[in-house]
């Protein structure tokens, strides 16, 4: 079943790419712009995490922060976080759980690569309540990152 704006986000925890167990419930009393991103290494998803990346103080400036989740495993993001020099967790939903909690999963994907996290922009607000949700059929669309800048604008 979708996200919608209003509902209470599903709780997640998931291996982070410094190995370490990091929850939703991490960053109560924060806002949160989670990421889901098809894959590590990927044109679109390193476009992506890279405008947030380079635009992170500006969320900072809005009292939230960053969280990228895949499927690909924590030692894959770890590369792919030194790499482009990321400053914001990469989650692994390795085992999807948060993919299938949140309805953004493709069945099938390019190359035959089945249940991969389609490219979704989610913002939680300080109490866990969901305020934009964006899940993207096109894995070579882009979320639209005006409106969650807007959308957090009216949390701050």
């Amino acid at each position: 079943m979708a996200i919608a704006i209003g509902d209470k986000a599903p709780a997640f925890t998931l291996t982070s790419d410094t190995k370490e167990e990091v929850s939703l419930a991490d960053y109560s009393g924060k806002n949160t712009v989670i990421l889901f991103f098809p894959l590590a290494f990927t044109g679109v998803c390193t476009d992506e995490l890279c405008q947030m990346r380079d635009e992170k103080s500006e969320y900072e400036s809005m009292n939230a922060e960053i969280l990228g989740i895949s499927i690909d495993s924590p030692f894959v993001l770890e590369e792919f976080k030194k790499q482009q020099k990321y400053n914001f967790p990469l989650l692994s939903d390795f085992n999807r759980e948060a993919s299938v909690a949140y309805d953004t999963m493709y069945e099938t994907f390019v190359l035959g690569m089945n249940k991969v996290s389609k490219r979704s922009a989610f913002v939680v607000d300080k109490n866990g309540i969901v305020k934009y949700a964006e899940v993207l059929d096109d894995a070579g669309e882009m979320p639209n990152f005006a409106a969650i800048k807007e959308t957090l604008k009216t949390l701050s």
